[in-house]
């Protein structure tokens, strides 16, 4: 994709959705880009941002992996009663 087909996909919008705070700071990133005053990343940034503007990022829970738990603390081994043991008899 080019800075051309980008700002293609823009004016091809309705005027009402052109006008959209995201499509305008896309716009300008844009521009910014086009005249080397500005990153290309922030242009793609710009218009992923307002491609995604309805998209709404929900964290799921089930999909965290705890790590805390698994493993004791070395001061936890230690007060292992079968540890104990072997460490009396040494």
């Amino acid at each position: 994709m080019t800075l051309r087909d980008a700002a293609d996909y823009i004016m091809k919008l309705p005027k009402a959705e052109q006008n959209l705070e995201a499509w305008q700071t896309a716009v300008e990133a844009l521009i910014m880009a086009a005249e080397d005053r500005g990153s290309l990343m922030h242009a793609r940034i710009g218009m992923l941002r307002a491609l995604n503007r309805n998209v709404e990022l929900v964290f799921n829970q089930s999909r965290k992996d705890t790590h805390w738990g698994k493993h004791k603390l070395k001061r936890e081994r230690n007060e292992d009663p079968a540890r104990k043991l072997y460490c009396q008899e040494r």
